[in-house]
């Protein structure tokens, strides 16, 4: 039997990346080692393929996707892609979609300064924002939200402790702070998913998932495709078992509490491993198309030519 070709899969360590990918490899637990039984195994037939996958926040896998050290397959924030857009085609599975909201702009509910839809507040002078990154989606959005203003990038699980204890005046929270902030004594300003949704009526491209154009070099010609399609199955089974899928969260619940609360994790899988993290279709393509144009004409990110997915459903009918 030939050896399988081995790829790496990066994704974030976020919910809705772990449940997504499980398939491909089958469940493992905290040390690694996969669950006994059949869970333990890939839930889907992988082909010629082998996954390896690697955590890591998006913030850094859209860094190293641009600066050309990569995983074969990769999380990525949807505003990151132009920059590496001639190396990596998006995957029409895998992506996360604001429909009709999205990362969460918040302060303290004691900071008399800020009222909910109030913009304009966020670039009063000495105003400081902190950000998930600076190629996030979520940075690009506020951005052509609400113009110039001054931040402070950090880790994102680093954003809430920082405004908790004044470090920063605002928030952008992604991940499920988006859902659990106002535990912590936090407001909200705006939703920039639902901003964008009354801008354009589409839903806001967040996170993507991206495949290294060179398989078909590497591997021969149809491997990017091949894989993509692997990748879509992947994202339905975990769907589909939407139990298992939540069992594997709380084995990997140690540091996220929130993962054990069963209305949470179902609110936050709904909204972010939703049909359109199975296969965007044209809605999805169209959002992207529309997000990277108003970026670009913003000057905010690079200009692309077209937006070219790979492994969609509707290209195969």
């Amino acid at each position: 039997m030939a050896e399988k070709i081995e790829l790496t899969l990066a994704h974030s360590p976020d919910s809705d990346d772990l449940v997504m990918w499980w398939p491909l490899v089958g469940q493992r637990g905290p040390d690694g080692t996969p669950v006994p039984g059949p869970l333990g195994e890939p839930a889907i037939d992988t082909g010629r393929y082998r996954f390896v996958l690697a955590s890591d926040e998006v913030e850094t896998l859209s860094a190293a996707a641009q600066g050309g050290a990569g995983a074969d397959i990769t999380a990525i924030s949807c505003a990151a892609w132009p920059a590496m857009a001639d190396r990596y085609a998006i995957t029409a599975c895998g992506g996360s979609f604001g429909e009709g909201y999205g990362p969460k702009v918040v302060a303290r509910h004691d900071d008399a300064r800020f009222t909910e839809g109030d913009i304009e507040s966020l670039t009063m002078p000495g105003v400081q924002i902190g950000i998930p990154g600076v190629r996030t989606t979520a940075y690009l959005t506020l951005r052509l939200m609400a113009g110039e203003v001054a931040v402070e990038p950090l880790p994102f699980e680093d954003v809430v402790p920082a405004l908790v204890k004044g470090a920063v005046d605002v928030g952008v929270l992604i991940h499920e702070a988006q859902l659990t902030f106002a535990g912590d004594g936090l407001r909200a300003i705006a939703d920039v998913g639902a901003w964008w949704l009354g801008e354009t009526g589409l839903p806001l491209p967040l996170g993507l998932n991206v495949i290294r154009r060179d398989l078909d070099d590497r591997f021969g010609e149809g491997t990017v495709e091949e894989v993509a399609r692997l990748l879509g199955d992947s994202v339905r089974v975990a769907r589909e078992r939407i139990d298992d899928s939540k069992a594997y969260l709380r084995l990997h619940s140690e540091g996220r509490p929130e993962w054990t609360d069963d209305a949470l994790v179902d609110r936050y899988l709904a909204m972010y491993v939703s049909g359109m993290s199975a296969d965007m279709g044209r809605a999805g393509v169209e959002a992207i198309e529309r997000l990277l144009d108003a970026g670009a004409v913003a000057g905010l990110i690079d200009a692309v030519e077209s937006v070219d997915v790979v492994g969609m459903a509707e290209a195969a009918s």
